[in-house]
């Protein structure tokens, strides 16, 4: 039964591996939530736990669908977000960022809440500015392999500032750097599961190119806190960067796993992908300005996030 003493989040993606950890945090802030996936890549173990909790709810649906709501908050995480998964099905994780936006924007207008829409530094693609600040407008293929994500997740940003500009929506927009923790797939493709994942088996460790692209790691738990600080803010929209503003080559992760897991496992060199990027790293002055946000989770965590 509703509690109408309780604000209630809907976290679409909610059974996904950020979006679970949101819903957990939510719940333990108060909040009755209503999870929304339709678990393409989304896992109910992700929140079984949350499934005993009287003030969670799970809703199976797919968020390119139309449906009506009444909440009070509205966290958009809902897409696909590693190249493995977007790119075996590109229409629908089109899909997914613009319908899913529509849908949810659409919500968030008729009750006149304030709606996180979850972007990403893909946004910029192979950046030529670094680090990457809001301002960059981005070196993005609209017609490559990543593009049914990054072109998504840009057009999305797009209907967010339009319903803010055109109909007074309260969108706030979170462009999110790479995140690890708890609860990712072990085959979703990301750099720093896969890397465990060969390690621990002591199989080859895959690096695509040379291994000199650079990528920045923010644990999970500082990113969620970015979350809940961006959506507590009353006159700020972003877009906001959110992550970790030191960079490491892939090739130096690579070594430290192999390193800190003792594993017996080489590296190996393929070649890259299309417009993979070269270099990315978030410049969060104004995250931290605007929010007062700043990281708390230290880099060693990475190793043990599997257990």
């Amino acid at each position: 039964m509703h509690n109408f003493s309780k604000k209630t989040a809907l976290v679409t993606g909610g059974a996904g591996f950020l979006g679970s950890h949101l819903c957990e945090r939510l719940l333990l802030e108060g909040y009755e939530v209503l999870c929304l996936d339709n678990f393409y890549t989304g896992s109910k173990a992700n929140i079984s736990e949350l499934m005993k909790n009287p003030n969670f709810e799970l809703l199976r649906h797919d968020v390119k669908e139309n449906i009506t709501l009444e909440v009070d908050e509205i966290y958009n995480l809902a897409c696909a977000a590693s190249p493995v998964h977007y790119q075996r099905y590109p229409i629908e994780t089109t899909q997914a960022s613009v319908m899913g936006a529509i849908n949810m924007l659409g919500i968030a207008t008729r009750l006149g809440i304030k709606m996180l829409q979850a972007s990403t530094s893909e946004v910029y693609g192979d950046p030529l500015v670094h680090p990457q600040t809001e301002d960059y407008f981005g070196n993005v293929n609209p017609i490559g392999s990543r593009s049914c994500y990054d072109e998504g997740k840009r057009c999305t940003e797009t209907l967010c500032f339009d319903y803010y500009r055109q109909k007074g929506t309260k969108v706030r927009v979170a462009r999110i750097f790479n995140t690890y923790g708890p609860r990712m797939l072990t085959n979703d493709g990301r750099v720093v599961s896969n890397f465990i994942i060969q390690a621990l088996k002591c199989d080859d460790i895959t690096i695509y190119g040379d291994g000199s692209q650079t990528r920045s790691f923010c644990f999970y738990s500082d990113m969620i806190e970015g979350f809940l600080q961006l959506m507590a803010e009353d006159d700020f929209t972003g877009p906001v960067n959110l992550g970790n503003p030191h960079e490491i080559t892939v090739l130096e992760l690579a070594e430290k796993i192999i390193k800190l897991t003792g594993s017996r496992s080489k590296i190996i060199n393929k070649p890259l992908p299309q417009d993979d990027p070269h270099r990315r790293c978030p410049d969060i002055t104004m995250a931290r300005s605007k929010l007062k946000w700043s990281l708390v989770a230290v880099w060693s965590s990475v190793f043990f996030f599997f257990s």
